[in-house]
């Protein structure tokens, strides 16, 4: 069983895998930088070998990053696409540098016309991949359809990949948010197995690699990201249980990006022994 949450990088990279173990984590995700600034600092010399000996010191089996805020790549003001295909592409080599194998990324948000915005995204990974060889993937994050980004579904992430190059798509996989899901309209409380089998049917199980464990405290195809604790949101408890026994999704990572609250570790700590415990429980 691959879990665990979002980690701070406070005082530097290596210091992470600690964090995370010390909540029971046996997967992190982070950030490389600071997610709401352009600035991208330079990382220290040995980071890669600090990063993977503190990995194996805590038992971190697995690691993700998770690219900035600020990356619009679908937008079609041509300054803050430019910027933001720079800074993904920083994203992407510093993750190649770090040996951090998998960086999620929202799609961005397209502002004027969809397809025109697909498009721009599409041509951005594209880019990136050929500008930054090596074998990082990136997973595209499903969203909750607000105002106007895209990926809240799974024919729209569909295409997306359809419109990157053929040379470069085998590195695209897929990271789902189950706050995202169930606000976009995706019911995984009623009708939980017709959500993977769409799933699976259009993208593809086995490029799922992480999935985001998010309780949502707007209702059912309210298109809000607002993450709440597991089982104490509209989505309840049940959808998670079944997410942690089923064998559909024994590969895949499973983080959370709940309220950390006052300490930052104890609301983590104790979602991630429910979330086990569940694991364990017979249906």
């Amino acid at each position: 069983m691959i879990l665990g949450a979002h980690v701070s990088t406070s005082g530097g990279i290596h210091l992470a895998p600690a964090r995370g173990a010390d909540i029971g984590a046996t997967a992190i995700q982070v950030f490389t930088k600071s997610p709401n600034q352009w600035r991208v600092p330079d990382l220290p010399p040995g980071a890669r070998e600090a990063l993977a000996k503190s990995m194996s010191d805590h038992d971190i089996r697995d690691i993700f990053a998770h690219d900035s805020y600020l990356i619009n790549m679908a937008s079609p003001d041509p300054e803050l696409n430019a910027k933001s295909r720079t800074a993904f592409e920083l994203e992407l080599h510093r993750c190649e540098t770090l040996g951090i194998p998998y960086l999620v990324s929202h799609p961005g948000n397209y502002i004027d016309d969809r397809t025109l915005g697909l498009k721009r995204n599409a041509q951005s990974y594209t880019s990136a991949l050929r500008n930054v060889p090596g074998t990082v993937k990136i997973l595209i994050e499903t969203t909750s359809g607000t105002a106007t980004s895209l990926g809240s579904t799974f024919d729209e992430l569909s295409k997306l990949k359809a419109m990157i190059a053929p040379e470069v798509s085998h590195r695209i996989g897929w990271c789902v948010d189950t706050c995202h899901l169930y606000s976009a309209g995706y019911d995984l409380k009623s009708r939980y197995d017709e959500v993977w089998e769409h799933f699976d049917r259009v993208l593809e199980i086995r490029h799922l690699h992480c999935l985001h464990l998010n309780d949502s405290k707007t209702p059912l195809g309210s298109r809000r990201d607002r993450h709440e604790l597991i089982g104490k949101g509209s989505l309840g408890p049940e959808p998670f249980r079944r997410i942690m026994r089923d064998p559909r999704l024994a590969h895949v990572a499973r983080i959370l990006e709940t309220p950390k609250g006052d300490d930052g570790v104890t609301n983590d700590r104790r979602t991630i022994r429910k979330l086990r415990r569940w694991a364990r429980t017979s249906p």
